[in-house]
């Protein structure tokens, strides 16, 4: 169904105009068909379905018809990347409609948030934590919300925040006088218990999962030893030459890490993780956003809720733990209609989590093999490289042996595949930086430098 053939308020049909939103997905269509007329709804969506919009669509057409009465909307995130893309949306959707918007969540100070609290804003989007400490100062005035927004709520759930928001809800005008909204991935019974008592008899929307868009995203998957992922890494992107990459890696350390030796290497990168102060965090995202630098490492703490513009590239260079996470990280690229790619490396620290993650997403990814020619000197600690005796990365050896190559213990009836002869070509093994990319200046002495 199309936009224009809503019954919207004039204002917000150009304001979705101006986004370039013309077509509603399943869930837009689906949850604004019960929202426009008021009524409560516990939808199950994913990043990437458009269910932003939809609830901000909601919002934004409830406060222009208001007429003067005009109410408040509170958004409820698990995280404070996540309110800070909301409330981004909302100010890009709402820009010409006259709205006020506010992210409210911890890791910075009071002061600014309090101020805007205190001048009035129509749309609060906050993090638990934050808007409990607001409510018990007294800060946050809750009674003038009339609309709950309660977005990703499995990963509230997850992250123990039930509690908060069950305190939270109990601040806020009663279910039958306000009109509310709860998002998540799965309609379990945690979400549906919540919804339940907080949503107004809601109307429940469940839609098939979301999968990985495979026409969108070229996945491959690389078998190498865990001392051998930098130089396949390094080789991968002198071959690729993405305009941007994200890097996922399971633990903060390694993000950190692995961020400063790709520098080492030439690279501009940077890191982001759960330690991170907030405002370095935000600092860092906003200018992997703007281009400042192509390269972003990253915990699983980027890998919800965070959009990049065009991303070219994601390297799982650690396999997720869990299964979804494997989604939600490769489904930062191919979005909004471009195509994506994304590699994962299996080594044998976290092969067993690829038979999970292919169960989850309903097929085997593609694997590719490699050779010598594909890795590239470490220049931070000069590794040499990979003897290509017996073919590193010799594909899915049920045997477990070869260079590199780590088979799936227990699978059968799939033989190696071998690669597609593109990187085999490339000259040279060496990561040097290409043109674009404006490499980070080598310190005196390094060894990159000799």
């Amino acid at each position: 169904m199309r936009f224009d053939e809503m019954s919207l308020h004039p204002r917000l049909r150009q304001a979705i105009a101006d986004r370039g939103y013309t077509d509603a997905t399943d869930v837009q269509e689906k949850t604004l068909a019960v929202t426009l007329r008021g009524g409560d709804a516990a939808v199950q969506s994913q990043t990437g379905t458009g269910k932003t919009a939809a609830f901000l669509i909601t919002i934004f057409e409830s406060l222009l018809r208001s007429e003067g009465q005009r109410g408040r909307a509170l958004i409820i995130s698990p995280t404070r990347e996540l309110a800070v893309q909301i409330e981004g949306e909302a100010r890009l959707l709402g820009k010409d409609l006259g709205f006020t918007t506010a992210a409210i969540y911890g890791g910075v100070g009071y002061e600014g948030q309090e101020k805007l609290l205190r001048h009035g804003v129509d749309i609060a989007v906050g993090t638990p934590g934050r808007l409990l400490d607001l409510i018990q100062k007294r800060t946050l005035n809750t009674k003038t919300f009339d609309i709950l927004v309660i977005d990703e709520a499995d990963r509230l759930f997850d992250m123990g925040f039930l509690p908060d928001l069950r305190r939270i809800a109990s601040h806020l005008p009663p279910p039958g006088v306000r009109q509310s909204m709860l998002f998540s991935a799965t309609l379990d019974r945690a979400a549906r218990g919540i919804a339940l008592v907080y949503l107004n008899d809601a109307v429940f929307i469940e839609l098939s999962p979301e999968r990985i868009p495979l026409e969108a995203i070229s996945q491959e998957l690389y078998h190498v030893k865990s001392h051998l992922k930098l130089n396949l890494l390094l080789g991968i992107l002198a071959a690729e030459k993405p305009r941007n990459a994200l890097i996922f890696t399971n633990m903060k350390h390694e993000a950190e890490r692995l961020a400063r030796k790709l520098e080492k290497n030439g690279y501009k990168a940077r890191h982001i993780s759960g330690d991170l102060p907030q405002i370095k965090r935000m600092r860092v995202m906003e200018d992997f956003q703007s281009g400042k630098f192509p390269i972003l490492v990253a915990t699983d703490v980027a890998a919800r809720g965070l959009h990049i513009e065009a991303l070219e590239l994601v390297v799982n260079y650690d396999l997720p733990q869990e299964a979804e996470n494997y989604v939600h990280r490769i489904g930062r690229t191919g979005r909004a209609g471009l195509t994506g790619k994304s590699v994962s490396f299996a080594c044998e620290k976290f092969l067993e989590n690829l038979y999970p993650i292919e169960r989850y997403i309903g097929r085997m990814i593609p694997e590719k093999r490699t050779d010598a020619s594909m890795y590239a000197i470490d220049r931070s600690v000069g590794v040499e490289l990979p003897s290509d005796r017996r073919g590193a990365g010799s594909g899915r050896d049920r045997r477990g042996g070869g260079s590199g190559g780590y088979g799936r213990a227990g699978g059968g009836g799939r033989t190696p595949q071998s690669g597609d002869g593109r990187h085999g070509s490339r000259p040279g093994s060496k990561a040097a930086p290409f043109e674009n990319w404006a490499p980070a200046p080598q310190a005196a002495g390094s060894p990159e430098a000799r």
